[in-house]
């Protein structure tokens, strides 16, 4: 028989996981802050409600996981995914703005102007007309102006067969508005006009061709008091607007500047200045900012409003719908 120890019958006492002691055979003692949640955790009920919290957000991440991945990230034809493509056109876009000009010598600006204007102009409508923007033809009938510097002339025939060209591969691809932002005048004009057309009728597509510097002539007298010109005050603060560095102020003199004949009266080849005035006496250059901008936004306005009533009216018509 072995004898035990008095202390060594008595029951042990337990200790809690924080170093409490409990009666035995209880659950380990619990020390409590202040506040009565455990010291070293939420109660089994704080921890179900903090589930239920890590659940709901996973959701709300996935559904903007999703979202972001279906959201429209820009209007540049050129940088489009195709699968956002394919999700956007035709179901949610249906217009798209092409840009067209040409190079050609401009008194003091950029050769390139009559390609920036109408892309500059093309972009600031797109989201208010519910466009896409599709990259700009940058060539194009010059006239009499390409024998200056720098300046090109794509041949009539070319220029129509590959304006038709992309214009008939928009309307393929799911557009129903096409709406041409020309940037360049002379012969370039009729010729848009007349391929736009034949494209529309044939592809059963819509389409509009706008000439902003003349739509827009309005503009030009109430902000600058009088008429413009190619490379005119008008065109010149068009450019400044969008990019005073293009601008060569310390170029610039009125000998740049001279104002086309009357109909009939003579013609020459090249035309002897790269300043071509609408009319005698107005349209000279001179550099306001403040006017550049307020003529660039005014003409944003209106061109806007045009594409908008135009389109207003085809679908109000329910026409090549």
């Amino acid at each position: 028989m072995i004898l035990q120890r008095e202390d060594a019958r008595r029951p042990r006492p337990s200790l809690g996981r924080a170093g409490g002691v409990g009666a035995e055979g209880s659950k380990p003692a619990v020390q409590r802050r202040d506040d009565g949640k455990d010291a070293y955790g939420p109660r089994p009920e704080g921890r179900g409600a903090t589930l239920i919290a890590m659940r709901v957000q996973g959701i709300l991440l996935s559904l903007w996981v999703a979202g972001a991945a279906g959201a429209q990230t820009t209007r540049e034809l050129a940088e489009i995914n195709w699968m956002e493509f394919r999700e956007l056109v035709p179901a949610k876009i249906q217009t798209v703005l092409l840009p067209t000009g040409t190079l050609e010598a401009h008194g003091v600006i950029n050769n390139g102007a009559d390609i920036l204007a109408p892309t500059a102009l093309a972009r600031a409508m797109a989201p208010r007309v519910n466009a896409l923007v599709a990259p700009a033809i940058p060539y194009g009938v010059t006239g009499s102006l390409d024998a200056y510097a720098g300046g090109f002339s794509i041949s009539e025939a070319a220029y129509r067969a590959y304006v038709a060209d992309v214009l008939t591969g928009l309307a393929r691809n799911g557009f129903r508005n096409l709406i041409v932002v020309n940037g360049h005048g002379g012969p370039q004009t009729a010729i848009l006009n007349e391929v736009a057309e034949s494209v529309g009728r044939t592809h059963r597509v819509r389409t509009l061709v706008t000439n902003w510097w003349s739509y827009c002539s309005d503009i030009t007298l109430k902000i600058f008091g009088e008429d413009g010109g190619h490379a005119g005050w008008n065109e010149t603060a068009f450019i400044q607007a969008i990019d005073p560095r293009l601008v060569r102020q310390e170029r610039y003199t009125d000998r740049l500047a001279l104002a086309r004949p009357a109909e009939g009266a003579w013609s020459a080849y090249p035309f002897p200045a790269t300043i071509i005035l609408y009319k005698p006496g107005q349209g000279y250059v001179r550099f306001d900012q403040a006017k550049a901008k307020a003529y660039f936004d005014a003409v944003v306005e209106k061109m806007t409003a045009l594409v908008q009533e135009v389109i207003a009216r085809w679908d109000e018509a329910a026409v090549l719908r």
